[in-house]
């Protein structure tokens, strides 16, 4: 067995990570188009393009490394995507489906956001600064990805509309009081 370097490991989750990324630009077109609400599939497609600058963003940082990408495929992001595929394939477009979809995409988020804080940290430590500011960069784009995903679901599933109620339930009580008090 070949003992690693620290920056062997960096180079084994980039490739972990570019071939995961490579993966989901192949999935998200089938998941946009699965989506039965038009937010959901612009949501898609705006991680789509965000995806493909994140490819990008990988191909900098092998680049600055002296390093070629590639490698075996990340057999965790297959996995995940099939398990996308499937709900696609078992499921008719609807509500019920938007909500397994983003849960599926944010299953796959979580795992980007594990790989790209390890590759970060790990980047660091070494101190390639530059790939760690840019692998943080992708960390926060795969975080916000993820709220925003949490955010439509609320919405598909009526969450958002049952705190608006509440709200507006409160503001109406407090207007009527100082029309009350106005009097």
């Amino acid at each position: 067995m070949k003992e690693l370097k620290f920056e062997d490991l960096l180079t084994k989750e980039l490739n972990d990570l570019y071939d995961a990324e490579r993966q989901i630009v192949q999935a998200l077109p089938r998941m946009k188009e699965a989506a039965s609400t038009e937010e959901l599939a612009d949501a898609f497609e705006q991680h789509l393009e965000q995806t493909k600058e994140q490819v990008k963003r990988l191909d900098s940082i092998f680049s600055q490394m002296g390093e070629q990408p590639g490698g075996k495929q990340c057999e965790g992001m297959a996995g995940l995507l099939r398990e996308g595929d499937q709900l696609i394939a078992e499921m008719e477009k609807s509500a019920v489906l938007d909500a397994a979809l983003i849960a599926a995409a944010q299953k796959v988020e979580h795992y980007e956001i594990s790989g790209y804080g390890t590759a970060r940290t790990l980047a660091s430590l070494l101190g390639q600064n530059e790939a760690a500011e840019l692998l943080e960069e992708t960390l926060e784009e795969e975080k916000d990805t993820d709220d925003t995903l949490t955010e439509i679901a609320e919405g598909i599933m009526g969450g958002e509309s049952a705190d608006e109620e509440e709200i507006d339930e409160e503001e109406i009580v407090i207007e009527d009081e100082q029309v009350r008090s106005a009097r």
